[in-house]
């Protein structure tokens, strides 16, 4: 006998429906080793759940101007924003990827960030692991067009696009999965997943765009340096530990 998988989680967790829902479509619920994707799919009644734990966002850093968070993968930037609701926020990152988050604490300095950031001198560098050999350094400098579908949005390289470059360096390679550093001059929607999609190396857990499951897109902001400052979060474990895999 089947049941739709947020209600049986809902039973097993002693939660809402809502919450249940919630948690699925977070991708933190696991059934017998494999992610649960679809909330409203049907499943075994007899199933058992796993819920991975999702971190808090913790401060890295603040004084009178700014403050930098270091975001955990599976909160929107909007969620983590709320966290901090007296303050502005500066740029987005998205729900999977982890690392630096930058928010504003005085409205001068706000327009100061955000012209640097128009201006190209922001320095962002991120850590990703990839599906394929990464063996040497490539810049990709294709731009690229956003599609909105609903909810979901889609970038893809277009001549009609605006104008990415995307620098990437090997930093490891294991098997068929390398580890690598991306440096971005733009901040294009979904730029980096795009960009590396169209080199055949899209980002492990990253199945919009083409990539092999996994329990996250494995994407993370390594860096994020403007106007004299430089912050860093530390690369997460799981990272290591899916090299070590290969």
């Amino acid at each position: 006998m089947n049941e739709k998988a947020y209600k049986l989680l809902a039973v097993q967790e002693g939660i809402s429906n809502r919450a249940a829902k919630d948690l699925i479509d977070r991708g933190v619920v696991y059934s017998g080793g494999k992610k649960v994707t679809v909330a409203r799919g049907e499943i075994s009644s007899k199933a058992n759940f796993k819920i991975e734990k999702i971190a808090k966002p913790k401060i890295i850093f603040q004084d009178k101007k700014i403050i930098a968070v270091d975001k955990p993968a599976f909160m929107t930037t909007e969620e983590v924003a709320r966290n901090y609701a007296e303050f502005t926020l500066l740029h987005r990152l998205d729900k999977e990827t982890s690392g630096v988050l930058l928010f504003t604490k005085d409205d001068a300095f706000h327009e100061e960030a955000v012209q640097a950031f128009r201006k190209r001198e922001v320095e962002k560098e991120y850590i990703a692991v990839v599906q394929g050999k990464c063996v040497e350094a490539v810049t990709i400098d294709d731009p690229i067009i956003t599609i909105k579908k609903g909810s979901s949005l889609f970038s893809k390289i277009a001549s009609e696009g605006k104008d990415a470059i995307t620098h990437v360096e090997p930093l490891m390679l294991e098997g068929k999965i390398s580890k690598v550093k991306v440096t971005i001059e733009t901040g294009r929607t979904h730029q980096i997943r795009a960009h590396l999609k169209s080199i055949k190396m899209p980002i492990v857990g990253d199945t919009q765009y083409g990539a092999r499951p996994y329990k996250r897109v494995m994407l993370h902001a390594h860096k994020i340096a403007l106007l004299g400052y430089s912050f860093e979060s530390k690369e997460p474990g799981e990272f290591a530990k899916i090299m070590n895999m290969g």
